[in-house]
């Protein structure tokens, strides 16, 4: 194909006039948790209860390096309490590396389907090896091969490569695969938690936790 010839992206011209309704629900401050975590936990169990919604756990991670560079990857939250939410990684992959370099995140999980997001951004700290110890033996044996065969974030050659490291791993523990130094948990502990409620004609419902010192305030802001 001629790159000067005029090529039409006939989906891509058409997002501008791309629109939903937001009209299935509201949220006020009269029927808001006192805590976060409990209007987190029924949020969350209300989107598992969703069938629309596949991975109600999946979310977004933003990071940013040392210098300010930012990025974002989809992850899946595997534990959650009032201390805050927990995922798992590997310490050397990029995540690793940023979070290491600059302990902060805010993560999205963006249940559109229930026309709802939670957004949480907080300060980061690796969780107790003897916590990532018991995550780890709970993971299938195929998961485990595949995190532990994988240089995470790096360049490798081809597939083949990873396929290969995956089946000398697999000969040497043929039952289970100890857990490498380099992976774990990090639990993002929030400062603040905004809970988002589509509305109609783009008059969003934003309601959000903050911690000032030992108490949370609740703030409305504007959508």
């Amino acid at each position: 194909m001629d790159p000067d010839e005029p090529r039409e992206y006939a989906v891509v011209s058409r997002v501008s006039g791309m629109r939903v309704g937001y009209e299935r629900g509201v949220l006020t401050e009269d029927g808001l948790a006192d805590h976060w975590f409990a209007q987190f936990s029924t949020w969350f169990a209300e989107a598992v209860a969703a069938p629309e919604i596949v991975e109600p756990n999946a979310m977004v991670v933003a990071t940013a390096a040392a210098n300010g560079t930012p990025s974002a990857r989809t992850v899946l939250l595997k534990d959650a309490d009032e201390r805050g939410l927990t995922f798992y990684t590997h310490y050397t992959s990029r995540k690793g590396r940023e979070l290491t370099e600059n302990p902060r995140a805010t993560l999205l999980f963006p249940w559109h389907p229930i026309q709802r997001q939670v957004n949480v951004a907080g300060t980061v700290h690796r969780v107790d090896p003897a916590e990532s110890d018991a995550y780890w033996t709970s993971r299938p044996y195929g998961s485990q091969l595949g995190s532990a065969a994988s240089p995470q974030s790096r360049v490798v050659p081809d597939r083949t490569a990873l396929e290969t490291a995956q089946q000398d791993l697999a000969a040497r523990h043929p039952d289970a695969v100890p857990r490498p130094e380099t992976w774990g948990g990090f639990r993002v502990v929030p400062h603040t938690v905004e809970f988002w409620q589509g509305r109609p004609d783009r008059l969003h419902d934003r309601l959000r936790y903050r911690r000032d010192g030992e108490n949370w305030l609740v703030e409305r802001l504007g959508p």
